[in-house]
Protein backbone atom coordinates (compact mmCIF):
# COMPACT_ATOMS: atom_id res chain seq x y z
CA UNK A 1 0.00 0.00 0.00
CA UNK A 2 0.82 3.60 -0.81
CA UNK A 3 2.20 5.55 2.14
CA UNK A 4 0.22 8.23 3.77
CA UNK A 5 2.90 10.38 4.00
CA UNK A 6 3.68 13.65 2.37
CA UNK A 7 6.24 12.83 -0.85
CA UNK A 8 9.48 14.12 -0.59
CA UNK A 9 11.68 15.46 -3.19
CA UNK A 10 15.66 15.69 -3.15
CA UNK A 11 17.57 17.29 -5.66
CA UNK A 12 20.96 17.44 -6.82
CA UNK A 13 21.23 19.04 -9.74
CA UNK A 14 23.53 19.26 -13.03
CA UNK A 15 22.44 18.96 -16.52
CA UNK A 16 22.31 16.06 -18.55
CA UNK A 17 20.95 15.75 -22.73
CA UNK A 18 19.59 12.37 -22.59
CA UNK A 19 19.10 9.42 -20.07
CA UNK A 20 20.13 5.94 -20.69
CA UNK A 21 19.09 2.82 -18.85
CA UNK A 22 21.10 -0.36 -19.70
CA UNK A 23 19.89 -3.67 -18.73
CA UNK A 24 22.91 -5.75 -17.25
CA UNK A 25 20.76 -7.83 -15.94
CA UNK A 26 17.09 -9.54 -16.20
CA UNK A 27 16.99 -12.92 -15.16
CA UNK A 28 14.78 -14.59 -12.47
CA UNK A 29 17.64 -17.25 -12.13
CA UNK A 30 21.55 -17.80 -12.98
CA UNK A 31 23.00 -20.13 -15.57
CA UNK A 32 25.57 -19.95 -18.65
CA UNK A 33 26.82 -16.99 -20.49
CA UNK A 34 23.87 -14.70 -20.51
CA UNK A 35 21.73 -15.58 -17.41
CA UNK A 36 22.18 -12.29 -14.91
CA UNK A 37 19.80 -11.35 -12.16
CA UNK A 38 18.40 -7.80 -11.54
CA UNK A 39 20.23 -4.67 -12.12
CA UNK A 40 20.09 -1.86 -14.46
CA UNK A 41 22.59 1.24 -15.35
CA UNK A 42 21.19 4.45 -15.14
CA UNK A 43 23.67 6.49 -17.45
CA UNK A 44 26.98 5.50 -16.10
CA UNK A 45 26.66 6.49 -12.19
CA UNK A 46 23.42 5.13 -11.00
CA UNK A 47 21.66 1.34 -10.26
CA UNK A 48 18.53 0.19 -9.87
CA UNK A 49 19.17 -3.65 -8.24
CA UNK A 50 22.36 -4.91 -8.05
CA UNK A 51 21.88 -8.28 -9.22
CA UNK A 52 24.83 -10.68 -10.75
CA UNK A 53 24.68 -8.25 -13.75
CA UNK A 54 26.60 -5.60 -11.64
CA UNK A 55 30.00 -8.17 -12.24
CA UNK A 56 30.20 -7.91 -15.57
CA UNK A 57 31.56 -4.12 -14.94
CA UNK A 58 35.12 -3.42 -15.04
CA UNK A 59 36.42 -1.73 -11.97
CA UNK A 60 36.88 1.62 -13.58
CA UNK A 61 32.85 1.10 -14.30
CA UNK A 62 32.07 0.45 -11.11
CA UNK A 63 33.97 2.88 -9.08
CA UNK A 64 31.82 5.53 -11.02
CA UNK A 65 28.20 4.07 -9.63
CA UNK A 66 27.35 6.91 -6.91
CA UNK A 67 23.74 5.89 -6.29
CA UNK A 68 22.04 2.15 -5.74
CA UNK A 69 17.72 2.40 -5.33
CA UNK A 70 16.71 -1.12 -4.73
CA UNK A 71 13.67 -2.70 -4.67
CA UNK A 72 13.52 -5.07 -2.18
CA UNK A 73 16.35 -6.96 -0.17
CA UNK A 74 15.88 -10.04 -1.47
CA UNK A 75 19.60 -11.88 -2.55
CA UNK A 76 18.87 -11.91 -6.38
CA UNK A 77 18.67 -7.42 -6.33
CA UNK A 78 21.70 -7.34 -3.79
CA UNK A 79 24.32 -9.98 -3.86
CA UNK A 80 26.86 -7.64 -6.10
CA UNK A 81 26.45 -4.61 -3.13
CA UNK A 82 28.98 -6.24 -0.93
CA UNK A 83 31.29 -7.33 -3.91
CA UNK A 84 31.37 -3.93 -5.22
CA UNK A 85 31.94 -1.76 -2.33
CA UNK A 86 34.88 -4.25 -0.82
CA UNK A 87 36.18 -3.76 -4.86
CA UNK A 88 36.27 0.09 -5.18
CA UNK A 89 35.63 1.82 -2.23
CA UNK A 90 38.98 2.44 -1.54
CA UNK A 91 38.71 4.18 -5.29
CA UNK A 92 36.30 6.49 -4.89
CA UNK A 93 36.42 9.61 -2.91
CA UNK A 94 32.72 9.90 -1.70
CA UNK A 95 30.20 7.11 -0.04
CA UNK A 96 28.38 5.14 -2.21
CA UNK A 97 24.68 5.72 -1.60
CA UNK A 98 22.40 3.32 -1.10
CA UNK A 99 18.39 4.19 -1.62
CA UNK A 100 15.89 1.78 -0.21
CA UNK A 101 12.77 1.49 1.90
CA UNK A 102 13.10 1.67 5.86
CA UNK A 103 12.77 -2.70 6.27
CA UNK A 104 15.02 -2.97 3.43
CA UNK A 105 17.97 -1.22 4.91
CA UNK A 106 17.06 -2.78 8.28
CA UNK A 107 17.28 -6.25 6.87
CA UNK A 108 20.86 -5.19 5.07
CA UNK A 109 22.34 -3.94 8.16
CA UNK A 110 21.11 -6.74 10.36
CA UNK A 111 21.90 -10.02 7.95
CA UNK A 112 24.76 -8.78 5.33
CA UNK A 113 26.82 -5.96 6.51
CA UNK A 114 26.92 -7.43 9.93
CA UNK A 115 30.87 -8.40 10.22
CA UNK A 116 29.56 -12.11 9.90
CA UNK A 117 28.63 -12.35 6.61
CA UNK A 118 30.54 -9.45 5.51
CA UNK A 119 32.02 -6.12 6.68
CA UNK A 120 30.27 -3.11 7.98
CA UNK A 121 31.01 -1.21 5.31
CA UNK A 122 29.31 1.98 6.58
CA UNK A 123 31.81 1.72 9.02
CA UNK A 124 35.18 1.43 7.03
CA UNK A 125 37.82 2.70 7.00
CA UNK A 126 35.96 5.01 9.77
CA UNK A 127 32.83 5.85 10.80
CA UNK A 128 33.14 9.59 9.74
CA UNK A 129 34.18 8.33 6.24
CA UNK A 130 32.79 4.84 5.36
CA UNK A 131 32.72 3.25 1.68
CA UNK A 132 29.06 3.07 2.13
CA UNK A 133 25.66 5.27 3.41
CA UNK A 134 22.32 3.89 3.27
CA UNK A 135 19.46 6.99 2.69
CA UNK A 136 16.01 5.56 3.62
CA UNK A 137 13.18 6.27 1.26
CA UNK A 138 9.04 6.30 1.13
CA UNK A 139 6.82 4.80 -1.35
CA UNK A 140 5.99 8.41 -3.66
CA UNK A 141 9.32 9.83 -2.65
CA UNK A 142 11.12 11.32 -5.57
CA UNK A 143 14.93 12.15 -5.69
CA UNK A 144 16.20 13.95 -8.46
CA UNK A 145 20.09 13.42 -9.43
CA UNK A 146 21.10 15.16 -12.43
CA UNK A 147 17.71 15.67 -14.18
CA UNK A 148 16.99 12.44 -13.80
CA UNK A 149 14.16 11.68 -11.03
CA UNK A 150 13.94 8.74 -9.58
CA UNK A 151 10.15 7.68 -8.17
CA UNK A 152 9.38 5.43 -5.68
CA UNK A 153 6.08 3.18 -6.73
CA UNK A 154 4.53 0.62 -4.54
CA UNK A 155 5.49 -2.69 -5.08
CA UNK A 156 3.80 -5.66 -3.48
CA UNK A 157 6.00 -8.68 -2.28
CA UNK A 158 6.76 -10.71 0.49
CA UNK A 159 8.65 -8.56 1.45
CA UNK A 160 8.46 -4.77 1.58
CA UNK A 161 9.25 -3.67 -1.65
CA UNK A 162 9.09 -1.07 -3.97
CA UNK A 163 9.50 0.12 -8.12
CA UNK A 164 10.54 3.17 -10.03
CA UNK A 165 10.14 5.45 -12.35
CA UNK A 166 13.21 6.91 -13.97
CA UNK A 167 12.02 10.29 -15.93
CA UNK A 168 13.97 13.42 -17.44
CA UNK A 169 12.58 16.44 -18.86
CA UNK A 170 11.26 14.52 -22.20
CA UNK A 171 9.73 10.76 -20.53
CA UNK A 172 9.76 7.76 -18.61
CA UNK A 173 10.52 4.23 -17.59
CA UNK A 174 8.97 2.54 -15.32
CA UNK A 175 10.29 -0.77 -13.62
CA UNK A 176 7.72 -2.59 -11.84
CA UNK A 177 10.03 -4.66 -9.46
CA UNK A 178 9.27 -7.94 -7.87
CA UNK A 179 5.44 -7.51 -7.53
CA UNK A 180 2.27 -10.01 -7.50
CA UNK A 181 -0.97 -7.83 -8.48
CA UNK A 182 -0.53 -4.11 -7.55
CA UNK A 183 -3.61 -2.26 -7.96
CA UNK A 184 -2.12 0.51 -6.53
CA UNK A 185 0.33 0.70 -9.34
CA UNK A 186 -1.96 1.59 -12.19
CA UNK A 187 -3.24 4.65 -11.34
CA UNK A 188 -0.22 6.16 -10.79
CA UNK A 189 1.01 5.13 -14.16
CA UNK A 190 -2.37 6.37 -15.80
CA UNK A 191 -1.56 9.84 -14.85
CA UNK A 192 1.98 9.46 -16.44
CA UNK A 193 1.79 11.53 -20.24
CA UNK A 194 5.54 10.97 -20.96
CA UNK A 195 5.54 7.19 -20.02
CA UNK A 196 7.03 5.35 -22.72
CA UNK A 197 8.18 1.80 -21.64
CA UNK A 198 7.07 0.08 -18.81
CA UNK A 199 9.12 -3.16 -17.54
CA UNK A 200 7.59 -5.70 -15.57
CA UNK A 201 8.08 -8.83 -14.10
CA UNK A 202 6.47 -12.18 -15.05
CA UNK A 203 8.01 -15.04 -13.12
CA UNK A 204 6.57 -17.88 -13.52
CA UNK A 205 4.40 -19.47 -16.15
CA UNK A 206 0.77 -20.49 -16.18
CA UNK A 207 0.65 -24.17 -14.92
CA UNK A 208 2.62 -22.25 -11.81
CA UNK A 209 -0.21 -19.81 -10.85
CA UNK A 210 -0.61 -20.95 -7.44
CA UNK A 211 3.32 -20.67 -6.84
CA UNK A 212 3.16 -17.24 -8.09
CA UNK A 213 0.47 -16.04 -6.06
CA UNK A 214 2.13 -17.38 -2.79
CA UNK A 215 5.23 -16.04 -3.61
CA UNK A 216 3.84 -12.65 -4.90
CA UNK A 217 4.87 -12.69 -8.37
CA UNK A 218 3.23 -12.53 -11.68
CA UNK A 219 2.20 -15.22 -14.78
CA UNK A 220 1.20 -14.72 -17.95
CA UNK A 221 -2.72 -14.64 -16.91
CA UNK A 222 -1.93 -12.56 -13.80
CA UNK A 223 -0.25 -10.29 -16.06
CA UNK A 224 -3.17 -9.87 -18.94
CA UNK A 225 -5.17 -8.86 -15.84
CA UNK A 226 -2.58 -6.50 -14.35
CA UNK A 227 -2.19 -4.80 -17.92
CA UNK A 228 -5.96 -4.37 -18.67
CA UNK A 229 -5.42 -1.76 -16.27
CA UNK A 230 -3.12 0.87 -17.80
CA UNK A 231 -5.01 2.87 -20.42
CA UNK A 232 -1.24 4.91 -22.11
CA UNK A 233 0.37 3.53 -25.10
CA UNK A 234 3.57 2.27 -23.80
CA UNK A 235 5.81 -0.23 -24.83
CA UNK A 236 6.03 -3.83 -22.53
CA UNK A 237 9.39 -5.62 -21.28
CA UNK A 238 9.04 -8.66 -19.33
CA UNK A 239 11.36 -9.57 -16.57
CA UNK A 240 12.65 -11.70 -13.86
CA UNK A 241 11.61 -14.87 -16.17
CA UNK A 242 12.81 -18.15 -14.54
CA UNK A 243 15.62 -20.27 -16.27
CA UNK A 244 14.14 -23.48 -18.30
CA UNK A 245 10.51 -21.82 -18.27
CA UNK A 246 11.21 -19.11 -20.31
CA UNK A 247 10.45 -19.62 -24.03
CA UNK A 248 7.11 -21.34 -22.46
CA UNK A 249 6.39 -18.26 -20.18
CA UNK A 250 7.33 -15.97 -22.95
CA UNK A 251 4.61 -17.95 -25.05
CA UNK A 252 1.77 -17.78 -22.69
CA UNK A 253 2.39 -14.15 -22.11
CA UNK A 254 2.62 -13.07 -25.91
CA UNK A 255 -0.91 -14.89 -26.15
CA UNK A 256 -2.74 -13.87 -22.51
CA UNK A 257 -1.77 -10.12 -22.95
CA UNK A 258 -0.87 -10.16 -27.13
CA UNK A 259 -3.16 -6.74 -26.81
CA UNK A 260 0.40 -5.03 -25.49
CA UNK A 261 2.41 -7.25 -27.90
CA UNK A 262 4.76 -7.43 -24.94
CA UNK A 263 8.87 -8.27 -25.50
CA UNK A 264 11.09 -9.98 -23.52
CA UNK A 265 13.92 -7.96 -21.60
CA UNK A 266 17.33 -8.97 -22.27
CA UNK A 267 20.98 -8.16 -21.14
CA UNK A 268 22.60 -5.53 -23.01
CA UNK A 269 19.14 -3.77 -23.80
CA UNK A 270 19.64 0.24 -23.87
CA UNK A 271 16.73 2.75 -23.37
CA UNK A 272 16.60 6.10 -23.94
CA UNK A 273 14.82 9.02 -22.67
Amino acid sequence: MASTHSPRRRAHTRHTAQTQIQVLGCSGGIGGPHLRTTALLVDHDVLIDAGTGVGDLSLGELSLIDHIFLTHCHLDHVVSIPLMVDSVGSMRTRPLTVHALPATIEVLKQHLFNWSIWPDFTQIPSPTNPYLIFEPLEIGDEITLNQRTFTVLPAVHTVPACGYAVRNTTSALVFSGDTGPNPALWPILNQMPDLRYLLIETAFCNREKALATLSQHLCPQLLAQELAQLTQPVRVFISHLKPGEVELTMEEVLHDAQAWAPQMLQNGMIFTL
